[in-house]
């Protein structure tokens, strides 16, 4: 997906924060997702869709995003040497999105503080763009290891320097996105079906907050 309003639309610098340039680019393995801007316009898509935004609105934040990037491997080793190649190029490129679409039944990504650094020692920008993290079926358990994971990613995104934020992909179960794509899953989000704070809530304005008062000491 290529989202640059220079190829859509007249431009409207100045009216958006960042831009979300090029999206899901990689397969799991590292190689080149088939897409139709790949098939047209081959690899060198990403650098002019990135050339086009920055024309277009040379304040805008112009992100590359994708999921599955949390650890390190295949797909993120991929991006990091794109980055790298953009940047050694002069194309514009101000942060890397780590979607953050994560499932307790494949674990925690343990790289991902590491990961998240080793983009930001680039000179990048980072952020968890997308958050969730699914479990089924409901339990006090998975409640409790899903509010870890949800802590772990804030803590990792605050101990580097250069994450600039994380946005959760809705906050209530009510609307997750997950059970309409994915039959039979879902509870992904920090407040229930019924607007209620879970435990991941808690982990997170706990981590905030811990967070805070060790920068204020």
């Amino acid at each position: 997906m290529v989202v640059a309003r220079s190829i859509r639309g007249p431009p409207l610098p100045g009216k958006v924060y960042s831009w979300d340039v090029v999206s899901e680019a990689f397969n799991e393995d590292g190689t080149y997702r088939d897409t139709i801007f790949y098939r047209t316009l081959s690899p060198g898509y990403i650098a002019d869709a990135l050339r086009w935004a920055r024309q277009t609105d040379p304040h805008a934040t112009l992100y590359l995003n994708d999921y599955n990037l949390e650890a390190i491997g295949p797909k993120s080793d991929a991006y990091h040497t794109l980055v790298m190649q953009l940047m050694a190029h002069g194309l514009p490129i101000d942060c890397v999105g780590f979607q953050g679409h994560l499932a307790l039944r494949y674990g925690y990504p343990d790289t991902l503080q590491q990961n998240l650094q080793r983009f930001a020692d680039l000179g990048l920008d980072v952020a968890i763009t997308e958050l969730d993290i699914v479990y089924v079926p409901a339990d006090e358990a998975k409640l409790a290891t899903q509010a870890y994971c949800y802590a772990r990613v804030t803590k990792a995104c605050l101990a580097v320097r250069r994450c600039v934020g994380i946005t959760i992909w809705d906050y209530t179960d009510k609307y997750s996105w997950i059970p309409a794509v994915f039959q039979g899953e879902g509870a992904a989000l920090p407040y229930d079906q019924n607007l209620q704070p879970k435990p991941a809530y808690h982990a997170i304005r706990d981590a905030l907050r811990d967070a805070g008062r060790h920068r204020r000491h």
